[in-house]
């Protein structure tokens, strides 16, 4: 059995990841800041772990795979769900979000894909990795400078890991949901108009179900995708064929 991490676990797309991985037989670490609902959701699954984690802190990444290594011996997945969602007038946003958006974004998936491929590598073998990019890693809307930096970022980082770690057998890729029914879009979309604005631009008009993104996860992390890294693969209702 594979033994997967996933950071983000307590809670939308990263929980929808962690039952899809444990449903397929994978032994899943969740990792969460709030380590009460990482907990919560490493209860409801098969064999787990929950540990809480600042993806942004560099020694609780390293800790978090210590955590890891100490209790299944091993680590073959990857998957950096956490993530966080501001938006602003440009003129108005101030530094200090600007730069806590990139921080757990973008800075949080490269501590936790470096910390990983070092596991992975440090017990002689390879294995797969997916970074949460989203469509805003290609497309802007108004008000989204800093999380569109940091996913655009998402997505140049892991094509840049998967160049880097190829040669040690670690698959890199990058998926891109589009909007999705989560905690961090329930006031998007609750708002009527803002909730028609979104599905005009998604032609299959309806949000994506957390666990439909969690199947491309788990596509990507399977040996179905034996020959595909450094890919971006979005989910997202066809809005990016707009």
């Amino acid at each position: 059995m594979a033994v997967a991490l996933v950071t983000g676990a307590g809670s939308g797309i990263g929980a929808a990841v962690a039952r899809r991985l444990a449903v397929r037989g994978d032994r899943v670490v969740c990792v969460d800041v709030d380590g009460e609902r990482a907990e919560e959701v490493a209860a409801g699954i098969g064999e787990s772990l929950a540990v809480a984690a600042d993806v942004t802190d560099e020694r609780q990444c390293e800790a978090m795979l210590e955590a890891t290594l100490e209790r299944f011996g091993d680590l073959d997945i990857a998957v950096t769900c956490a993530g966080i969602e501001r938006g602003g007038d440009s003129l108005e946003f101030d530094a200090a979000t600007f730069r806590r958006v990139v921080e757990v974004n973008l800075t949080g998936s490269f501590l936790t894909a470096r910390e990983a491929a070092r596991a992975m590598t440090g017990n002689g073998h390879g294995g797969t990795i997916v970074l949460i990019g989203s469509i805003n890693s290609k497309v802007v809307l108004p008000g989204t400078a800093a999380y569109a930096s940091s996913k655009g970022g998402v997505l140049l980082l892991g094509q840049a890991l998967a160049v880097d770690f190829a040669r040690h057998g670690i698959r890199v890729n990058v998926v891109g949901p589009g909007v999705t029914d989560t905690p961090m879009s329930a006031d998007s979309l609750a708002n009527p108009e803002r909730r028609a604005m979104l599905m005009a631009r998604t032609p299959l008009n309806r949000p994506a179900d957390p666990d439909e993104i969690a199947k491309a996860v788990a596509f990507l992390t399977s040996d179905e995708s034996s020959f595909v890294t450094g890919a971006f693969l979005p989910v997202d209702g066809g809005w990016l064929a707009l």
